[in-house]
This record gives C-alpha cells, sequence and structure tokens, in this order.
C-alpha cells in the first residue's frame, strides 16, 4: 500500500472510474442522436435501436455475468469486460452506418453487463470489514448514478467542439485508467467451489430477460395494446418461471434463489427497484421539460440537472453521518420522505415555474437517492457471503435494469395517457406521439396556442406522472419503517477458508 491511501481505497477508485463511465454511456447517446440521424442516415427505428440494443445486453448477460465471476475470476472477467468496453467504444466512434453502430452498443452493452456486477462482487473481498464496505459501497453508487447526469453535459460539450464519435471515444481513457489500476490493486477472487457451468440456466435467464425487457420497451413505444409486447412479455416471464423451476432442482444452480429467504438481501433489492422508479421519472421527464417547454438545448438541459448530483452528494454525506448513530431504518425511510418530497414538490410544476422551484425539487430527489441507494444496497450487499459475491450481486443488478425497464414503460405509459387526453383536438399525429413532436409542428405553424396547449399537455401528463413515483416512494417509507433493521446487520466477514484469494 501507498504510504498514504490504503491500496484497497485506491483500488475503489479504480471501479468508481470505471462504474462512472457506465453512467455516462446510459446517457451521452441522448444528446447525439439528433447528429447520427443526419450523418448516418439513421431512421427513426435505427435511432431507437441504438440505446434499446444496449439495454437489451445489459438485461440478457448480467445476471450469468456475475455467476462466471464467481467460477473464473471475478478480476480477470472485469478485466476483459473492460478491455471489450474500451474496444466497443472505439468501434462505436467508427461506425460507418447504422448496422455498425447498433453492433457495436450491443457488444458494448455485454461489456458493461459483466462490468456492474463484477466491480460490485469485489467490494466484499477489498473491504472485509462492514464499516469500511458500507463507505465504499457509497462511493461505488454515487459514482454510478453521478455519471448519469453528466452524461448530457459531456456529450453536449463534446458536440459543440468534435464530430459525434468523441461522445463514444472518452470512454477510451477512462476505461484504460480503470483496467491499468484494477490490474494492479485488486486481488483475484474466485468461489473455491469448481462446479460445472449451468448452461441451461445461463440460456434460460438469458432469453427470459431478454424477452420481458423487450416486451416492455416495445410497449412503452407502441403502447399497451401492442399484441406482440404482451407476446414477448409472457414469452418472457414463462422462461422466466422456467429458469426458476429449473434452479430450484438443479444440482449447480447458476444463482442461489435462497437469497429472497434472507430479508437484508430481499428487501434490499425492493428498495433499489423503488429508489429506480423514482430516478427514471425524473430522468425520462426533466429534460424533455426544459427542451421542449423551456427552450434549452441539449447541454443546457445537461447542465440543469447539475442539482441532482449536488443533492446526491450531500444525502450520502449525511446518510453516512447519522447511519452509525442511528439505524439502516431510520436512513431508508429519511431517503425515500425526501425522494416523496421532492417527486410531490415536482408534481406542481406548471409551463410558467420558474428554475428556481425546479431546481429545489430536483436537489431534493437527489438527496433521497443519496440516502437510500447505499444503504439498501449495502443490506443486500451483507446478506452475501464471499463465496457467492459474483452471482449474488448479478441478480441484484439484474433486478434493478429489470426494474428500471419495467418503470420507464409503465411511466411513460401515465404520461402519454395525461398527455393525449389533455391535447383534445389536437391530439392528431404527429403532436400525440410526443411532446417534442408537438412543440416542432406548433413552431414550424407559427401557432403560439398550439405551443402553449402542447406544453401545458405535457406538464400534466408530467405532474401525473411525478404523483405515481412520490406514491411509490411514500410507500418506501412505510415498508422501510416495518421490515428494516432497527440496527445495522452488517455481517459479511472475510473467510479466506472459503474463497480462494490470489
Amino acid at each position: 500500500m501507498t504510504s498514504r491511501i490504503p491500496s484497497r481505497w485506491l483500488a475503489l477508485g479504480a471501479l468508481s472510474v470505471a462504474m462512472l463511465t457506465i453512467g455516462l454511456d446510459v446517457t451521452v447517446l441522448t444528446v447525439a442522436l439528433p447528429t447520427l440521424a443526419v450523418d448516418l442516415g439513421a431512421n427513426t427505428s435505427a435511432l431507437q435501436w441504438f440505446s434499446t440494443a444496449y439495454t437489451l445486453a445489459l438485461a440478457a448477460v448480467m445476471l450469468p455475468a456475475g455467476a462466471l465471476g464467481d467460477r473464473f475470476g471475478r478480476k480477470k472477467m472485469l478485466l476483459g469486460a473492460l478491455a471489450l468496453f474500451g474496444v466497443a467504444s472505439v468501434a462505436c466512434a467508427f461506425a460507418a452506418d447504422s448496422g455498425q453502430l447498433i453492433t457495436a452498443r450491443t457488444v458494448l452493452g455485454i461489456a458493461a453487463a459483466v462490468m456492474m456486477p463484477l466491480s460490485m462482487s469485489v467490494l466484499p473481498v477489498l473491504f472485509p470489514d462492514a464499516a469500511e464496505r458500507a463507505r465504499a459501497l457509497t462511493v461505488w453508487v454515487t459514482s454510478t448514478a453521478i455519471g448519469l447526469p453528466l452524461g448530457p453535459i459531456v456529450g453536449g460539450w463534446l458536440l459543440d467542439h468534435f464530430w459525434w464519435g468523441s461522445v463514444f471515444l472518452i470512454n477510451v481513457p477512462l476505461v484504460v485508467i480503470g483496467g491499468i489500476a484494477v490490474a494492479l490493486l485488486v486481488p483475484e477472487s474466485r468461489s473455491s467451489s469448481r462446479a460445472p457451468i449451468d448452461l441451461t440456466g445461463i440460456a434460460l435467464s438469458a432469453s427470459g430477460m431478454l424477452g420481458v425487457t423487450y416486451g416492455f420497451i416495445r410497449a412503452g413505444e407502441a403502447g399497451w395494446s401492442d399484441g406482440v409486447a404482451w407476446a414477448t412479455i409472457g414469452g418472457g416471464l414463462v422462461l422466466i418461471g422456467a429458469f426458476v423451476v429449473f434452479q430450484r432442482r438443479s444440482r449447480h444452480p447458476l444463482v442461489d434463489l435462497t437469497l429472497f429467504a434472507k430479508p437484508g438481501f430481499r428487501w434490499g433489492a425492493v428498495f433499489s427497484v423503488l429508489v429506480n422508479f423514482g430516478m427514471m421519472g425524473l430522468f425520462f421527464t426533466v429534460p424533455q421539460y426544459y427542451q421542449a417547454v423551456l427552450g434549452v438545448d441539449a447541454l443546457g438541459s445537461g447542465l440543469r440537472l447539475l442539482p441532482l448530483i449536488g443533492g446526491l452528494v450531500v444525502g450520502t454525506r449525511i446518510g453516512g453521518r447519522i447511519l452509525p448513530r442511528t439505524s439502516p431504518r431510520i436512513v431508508v425511510a429519511l431517503g425515500f420522505s425526501a425522494l416523496t418530497a421532492g417527486l410531490a414538490l415536482g408534481a406542481f410544476t406548471s409551463v410558467g415555474t420558474g428554475y428556481g422551484m425546479t431546481a429545489t425539487w430536483i436537489a431534493l430527489v437527489g438527496a433521497g437517492m443519496g440516502l437510500t441507494m447505499p444503504v439498501a444496497m449495502a443490506v443486500a450487499i451483507d446478506a452475501l457471503d464471499v463465496e457467492n459475491s459474483g452471482s449474488g450481486s448479478g441478480l441484484l443488478q439484474a433486478l434493478r435494469q429489470a426494474g428500471g425497464t419495467i418503470g420507464v414503460a409503465l411511466l411513460g405509459t401515465v404520461l402519454a395517457t395525461q398527455y393525449r387526453a389533455e391535447l383534445g383536438a389536437l391530439d392528431v399525429d404527429p403532436i400525440r406521439d410526443g411532446v417534442n413532436a408537438g412543440v416542432a409542428v406548433a413552431r414550424s405553424a407559427g401557432d403560439n396556442a398550439m405551443l402553449d396547449h402542447v406544453q401545458a399537455a405535457f406538464v400534466s401528463g408530467m405532474s401525473v406522472m411525478l404523483w405515481v413515483c412520490a406514491a411509490l416512494c411514500l410507500a418506501g417509507v412505510a415498508i422501510a419503517l416495518r421490515v428494516m433493521p432497527r440496527r445495522s446487520t452488517a455481517s459479511v466477514e472475510h473467510a479466506p477458508e472459503s474463497v480462494h484469494v490470489g
């Protein structure tokens, strides 16, 4: 170790850099879509697949990735994923057509699906002490979350100064830094069990998650009356059900389903999914509000999300200070209370609302995320032993990913339903497709009355959607007070007899 900073904290810094790239990559593409439509001649379907390909790969691979890391070595798999992420980023940057970019985005999603659970799974190895592990997980969660609002800011600046491929090349130096640090500072760890690979479990889990995720994405785009969406969701659920049955009977299952019998893991997963609903509600609506109602560009939209980062940092610091003096129960309940208050305040947003109020409720949501996410995930991670940390982390991340995808589809439907109801006589194509299309039609026609009507309809839909998010977070308060432990349940101990390290 160094004379000042223990090597495990430097290793955490490397993991945080790697996770920052994933957070950036989730949102940085949004600002580049208009440019991609022109430069690559991409139609609407291709633009949707630029994002969907990444999401589907992430959902399909995340669960088996954690188990494979337990089997073959978490550091080895993580280094391979970092290298693949860098190569795929370069391929994205220099894609010559839509097909190449979709393929490269798929590979990028596969790499991210390995990075997310395995970067989390090495935390119990690096930090056997429960108190240190809780602080480390806070840093890990914060680095992931901060990347989301930074994406539009970084992407907007890069597009103003360079060509569209630069939004992908920004990943390369971060991956190189993270890879070198992981190679030097993170110890190798794997499960002591040399059980055969559960190929059937991998196939069932990957195809089931793929079906459910794609079905909800399609439902969010085509509407809930779409037969293909329901058929795909149904097929995915059947495969997931078959996966669960097979795992219960398998001698060497892909994941340990008995984890759900542990209250810490079960409720930690539930709270992580609930937080995602509040977070997705904000990310789904606020950038559209900034651009379609306030009339700012993508970079300006990203800059106006900075209060979220401020709230997130404050929330994590407050949570870290009060947790030793109170309990996970109190911290999570406070976090969901802040989320509820912020989202409810946001529901009062109108077309004429000033930025001060918007910044206030966004900061409140960020504070709620900062209070809730690290503690909820720490409670879940504390239910894992070092032996199954990879598969358990993969399961937790897969649940969060599925919850986020389903949340966007459900919340998007709530917003769209209210938006179309408020349009009245303007509920016609292409205005009914969304506020951006409606604003474009109104501005091209020079019709200020239509513009006001479309913007008001969107804000009404946004308000209803935020009320739904607030209600879910309020339920989180009640559940936390009922089921969360009154004192820390962190009990993962370093167990060299059950895991091979080195």
